[in-house]
């Protein structure tokens, strides 16, 4: 079994029934999940901000970091892994996009996130099916590969589906 750990910035998919995807404390960031039914293949991203030109050099470094340069990645990633591009028939979901600090409020961090999430799988044909995004809290996410189910956790809120 292999699992994908993501931090801040990472993206993967996998096909292996066995494995999970997982990554940690989305307060602002968002993780976008992809699952394609056909291949049953699974991938997610993290990223945390929605435009890239605001340091190129991170871009450079690290794309995932940017919605605009990661989400492509993301999709490019799940067809190379799934042999599958047809990405018109892909489920997405979206998590995150939370105001987890107070100075949030004045940059509006996690609603840019989100819009920039939904903007870029629109153009690509993908279209969200399912969501938790917005609050004030952090969330935790598990793709168990082998059953595609979108598991939520957060301390002191239990663990939920979408």
């Amino acid at each position: 079994m292999s699992d994908l750990i993501l931090g801040i910035g990472d993206f993967g998919a996998s096909r292996d029934p066995a494995a999970s995807i997982k990554t940690y404390a989305l307060g602002s960031c968002i993780a976008v999940v992809l699952l394609d039914p056909s291949t049953r293949t699974v991938g997610m991203i993290h990223f945390a901000l929605p435009d890239s030109s605001v340091n190129g050099r991170k871009a450079q470094d690290k794309p995932g970091y940017f919605a605009d340069s990661g989400i492509p990645l993301l999709i490019r990633e799940m067809s190379r892994v799934s042999g599958n591009g047809n990405s018109s028939r892909w489920v997405a979901k979206l998590v995150g996009g939370a105001a987890v600090m107070k100075c949030e409020d004045n940059f509006n961090i996690g609603k840019r996130n989100i819009m920039a999430a939904k903007k870029i799988l629109w153009e690509k044909g993908i279209k969200p099916v399912a969501e938790d995004v917005g609050g004030n809290y952090s969330r935790t996410v598990t793709v168990p590969v082998g059953t595609g189910e979108v598991i939520i956790s957060c301390p002191g809120r239990g663990q939920w589906k979408i």
